[in-house]
């Protein structure tokens, strides 16, 4: 137990990894094959990927570098190996609605293989079919057809002639069908001649025709039933002579492909539509020579007979696990492509395109939830997806309606997906609150910590983890005083003496940067100095600002003391983040006292610079003042609390307890050490409370010391529920073993102003009053010197 009442040993302000329980270099242990420090999130992942459930999909929570995205990969690899291999997924052309591409699903690898097949049997067609048409054999089959038919008409129209020359008129074969034309004395009768006869005739002549018309329209309508069958004859012929040419590869294609209905079934469709349009099969005359636009129009002809594999699981020996780094509307739920032709846009079911969803159905999903929420149309997109358990591919401007255009409207896939989304605690909180289909959709919530107890175990599994990381990237080993610098480090990052950082991510990369400095010194192993080079140089890169306030500090530009005693006055110690890199700084708190019923006025907050946490601190500080010294007098007076030369603003009450004692200092006009800065919160009863940032605080005031000059009495007082926070630098752990600097730790009020004043801080009597010669005797006495002082003012008034 620390004594309250005097300075942390040198042994207390950080801890330091035993070399002996570490091995002599991370080559000589097995590489980490899991993430340790995270049981609870284990277990969930564990559920969460095992249930194949509806709604089942798991939401991986935690800070950035806690190894959530690793941990997600070697579960999922796991299961993945017991998972069936999907489906392929093709679509290809609908014979009957050509806007609705039909889906077909068949075996991995099938649908690659099918997509050749069609390929090679179309380009055989194409070489067999017009063989036959152009041949002598065909020529002559055609001519005996039409000859047969034509002996036929020929009869036929022999007796229309008979029927109309008995009637006096002659027949004329016309292209627009038959005409009668009379004949007179052995002549025919031109029209002219015709409308010049007398009426009478005319009439006879007419009514004879109508009549004759009627008696030769059966033979009108041989003829053409003729000419039909003849068309129907060549057509039946032709599609005999094309099913001959394909029958074989037909054949043998069907064979291959039986044990698939819905292949075999498409396959039947190919052959009747090519059957149906055998001019694309025909070929041309050899002395004929097609332009690029002919060519063009032939090949988009035979595009209705390809497949489209959007999805090709050939590779894949376990279950897919797709990691959409992104995910946009078009990479996560597919597209449809479209292309220029003849200046149009258009599209067809080849130029349809998957998305990760596709490549990941039947297996894992990893997302970024933020990335995912960047685009609030790719949510719904994914959450539509996982409600219908089904795909469907649409295009986002039809979609959001800002395009009436017509375009294709594919089948629907079915899906069968576990999606993982990735992100942090409040992405998680605020969709859990404000859509309730995600909770719906994401029933699985998989945390991560950020700090790991800080056991034998875990210390041996950071040299596991520096081994793996050593052999996964080609980086130099870590020999033992390395990893046990490299431990200390995960302590300083969980800013706690028994704990360690989870956040690996952040620990790789210094190893990253040791092995470049070992490497440029061409040293076998990454040694302590390597590492403490590597965190150095992290730290001064990010830097700049930190050494310009403390400079300005230097030169008096900001104004700080860092010796003699003041009333009133008080140095709080801050943190500042710039991107990530925090650091300590030393704010000066000043406080005036005077006669008046304002009470505590803070400034900051008067002026808009504070935020809801510090004004809350504020009011803690009053509560502190009405609960010790309020009990027999009203509490009057005009106290106005400020951080000076602050201009960007205060916010949180980690130094709450600092402007407590800057205002009891000013009450009681005891002054106050410049020598000790000081942070912590505080309640209302007097306690201090731990705070953030401790080392940073402690490290920054120091900086600021040695560069004025460390006199040997400088330290800080921080709460004593700190301590254990405590991993601190070295330098400045030498500092304090020289005796050059201090570092005190306070529970109450009580004790921390005894720290910064040397007087007692006085106990209360049985009559209510304080113990005399005390700080709180002498605030309590001043107290009420200016209740009376003011009541006077009032009763002359």
């Amino acid at each position: 137990m620390i004594d309250l009442y005097s300075e942390l040993p040198v042994n207390a302000l950080r801890w330091t990894c035993d070399l002996k329980t570490l091995p002599k270099s991370s080559d000589q242990v097995a590489p980490l094959e899991s993430v340790i420090g995270q049981p609870r999130a284990g277990e969930a992942l564990s559920v969460g990927v095992r249930i194949r459930e509806p709604g089942f999909n798991i939401f991986v929570a935690g800070r950035l570098g806690t190894g959530k995205t690793t941990s997600v990969r070697q579960f999922i690899d796991r299961i993945s190996k017991d998972i069936p291999i999907p489906l392929d997924c093709c679509y290809v052309h609908n014979f009957e609605d050509e806007y609705q591409p039909k889906v077909l699903l068949c075996k991995a690898g099938l649908g690659k293989q099918l997509k050749k097949d069609l390929q090679e049997f179309i380009a055989a067609a194409r070489i067999a079919i017009p063989q036959l048409f152009q041949g002598e054999e065909y020529a002559a089959k055609r001519e005996e057809i039409a000859r047969k038919l034509a002996s036929t008409r020929q009869q036929i129209i022999a007796k229309m002639e008979d029927v109309s020359k008995k009637e006096g008129f002659t027949l004329q074969l016309t292209p627009l069908g038959v005409s009668l034309i009379p004949v007179v004395n052995g002549k025919p009768v031109p029209d002219e001649e015709f409308y010049s006869q007398p009426p009478e005739v005319q009439k006879a002549i007419t009514q004879k025709r109508e009549r004759l018309q009627g008696e030769i329209l059966p033979f009108i309508h041989q003829i053409r039933e003729l000419q039909t069958k003849l068309l129907q004859e060549v057509e039946e012929f032709d599609r005999d002579v094309a099913l001959y040419a394909i029958e074989h590869l037909m054949t043998k294609l069907a064979a291959k492909y039986k044990a698939y209905d819905e292949i075999s079934s498409h396959l039947v469709d190919v052959q009747n539509h090519m059957m149906n349009n055998l001019d694309t099969f025909r070929g041309r005359a050899p002395d004929q020579k097609p332009t690029a636009q002919e060519n063009l129009l032939e090949e988009l002809g035979l595009r209705v007979y390809e497949v489209n594999v959007i999805v090709d699981n050939s590779a894949l020996t376990a279950a897919p696990i797709v990691t959409e780094q992104n995910p946009t509307f078009d990479n996560l739920l597919g597209r449809i492509e479209k292309e220029s032709r003849f200046g149009t846009l258009t599209t067809d079911f080849t130029l349809i395109r998957g998305g990760a969803l596709h490549v990941a159905n039947g297996g894992f999903l990893i997302l970024r939830a933020e990335q995912l929420l960047r685009d609030f149309n790719v949510y719904e997109g994914l959450k539509r997806a996982l409600k219908s358990r089904e795909i469907r591919i649409e295009d986002i401007q039809q979609r959001t309606g800002y395009v009436s255009v017509r375009s294709l409207s594919p089948q629907p896939i079915p899906l069968d997906v576990k999606v993982v989304l990735i992100g942090q605690p409040d992405t998680y909180q605020v969709l859990f609150k404000f859509d309730p289909e995600f909770r719906e959709l994401f029933k699985v919530k998989a945390d991560f910590d950020y700090t790991m107890e800080r056991s034998e175990e875990n210390i041996q599994n950071y040299g596991r983890f520096f081994c793996g990381l050593a052999e996964q990237e080609k980086l130099k080993h870590l020999e033992a005083a390395a990893i046990a610098r490299m431990v200390e480090y995960g302590c300083r990052l969980a800013e706690d003496q028994e704990k360690l950082s989870t956040q690996f991510g952040l620990i790789a990369d210094v190893v990253r940067e040791a092995h470049f400095y070992a490497s440029q010194e061409n040293a076998k192993l990454i040694s302590a100095k390597h590492v403490e080079k590597a965190i150095e140089a992290r730290i001064y890169r990010s830097s700049l600002i930190q050494e310009k306030i403390r400079e300005f500090i230097e030169r008096d530009i900001i104004l700080i003391s860092t010796e003699g005693k003041i009333v009133g006055q008080v140095n709080g110690l801050s943190v500042m983040e710039i991107g990530d890199f925090a650091f300590g700084t030393p704010s000066r708190i000043t406080v005036s006292v005077g006669l008046g019923k304002e009470g505590l006025i803070d400034v900051q907050r008067e002026v808009n610079m504070s935020g809801p946490i510090h004004g809350k601190g504020v009011m803690i500080i009053a509560g502190f003042l009405s609960g010790m010294f309020a009990r027999d007098k009203p509490l009057s007076l005009s106290a106005r609390i400020v951080f000076e030369q602050n201009y960007e603003g205060v916010e949180g009450d980690s130094a709450s307890s600092t402007e407590l004692y800057a205002l009891l200092s000013a009450v009681s006009g005891i002054p106050i050490k410049q020598n000790i800065a000081v942070t912590g919160s505080v309640n209302q009863n007097g306690d201090i409370q731990p705070i953030g940032g401790v080392n940073e605080k402690i490290e920054g005031f120091f900086e600021i010391c040695k560069s004025k000059g460390l006199t040997g009495d400088q330290g800080v007082l921080i709460p004593y529920s700190n301590a254990k926070n405590l991993m601190l630098k070295r330098e400045v752990i030498e500092a304090v073993e020289a005796h050059k600097f201090h570092v005190y730790t306070a529970k109450t009020i009580q004790q921390g102003i005894e720290i910064l004043t040397d007087v007692p801080a006085g106990e209360r009597k049985s009559d209510g009053s304080f113990t005399e010669n005390t700080v709180f005797n002498t605030v309590d006495r001043r107290l009420t010197e200016i209740a009376n002082t003011l009541k006077k003012f009032q009763t002359q008034s």
